[in-house]
């Protein structure tokens, strides 16, 4: 990512610890996500995030109640994503798509971010995480949970 980050590079950063977590979950949260912004800031060529503007702060924080949020809640998301899978597991979804997944439920729950913003970014994450076939499976997942919710 060049230029100025955004909300969707913030998404990003979000994704990236939520993976993680999901294939080694941590027993300290808030020292996982130290941790994370730590790895992250070693591939970070442009070096955005060890700069210290009130931007990539806000941006952080952004990220952080993110992952924070998913990872505190997780079987609670689990628990509302499911019903929604049509005869198919949670656990057998790739692991980018459970946490983009879990992401856009937990957003669409207790942001102020529109459902549909939620969902085009959700959309957008996973096709450049894992394959453009996930998009169809993340937009109709969470258009379902945006309407169950309306």
């Amino acid at each position: 990512m060049h230029g100025k980050p955004t909300r969707r590079q913030a998404r990003e950063w979000a994704i990236q610890m939520i993976v993680a977590a999901d294939l080694n979950p941590p027993e300290n949260i808030n020292a996982f996500i130290t941790d994370e912004w730590e790895l992250l800031a070693g591939s970070d060529p442009d070096g955005i995030l060890s700069r210290n503007q009130a931007a990539v702060r806000q941006l952080k924080e952004f990220a952080e109640e993110r992952v924070a949020g998913v990872l505190k809640t997780r079987d609670e998301l689990d628990a509302l994503i499911a019903p929604l899978l049509d005869d198919w597991e949670l656990h057998r979804l790739g692991t980018v798509e459970r946490s983009v997944l879990r992401m856009g439920v937990w957003e669409i729950k207790n942001s102020d971010v529109p459902a549909p913003v939620v969902i085009n970014e959700a959309v957008d994450l996973a096709n450049w995480f894992s394959s453009p076939k996930s998009r169809a499976l993340i937009n109709g997942i969470l258009d379902r949970y945006a309407k169950s919710r309306a």
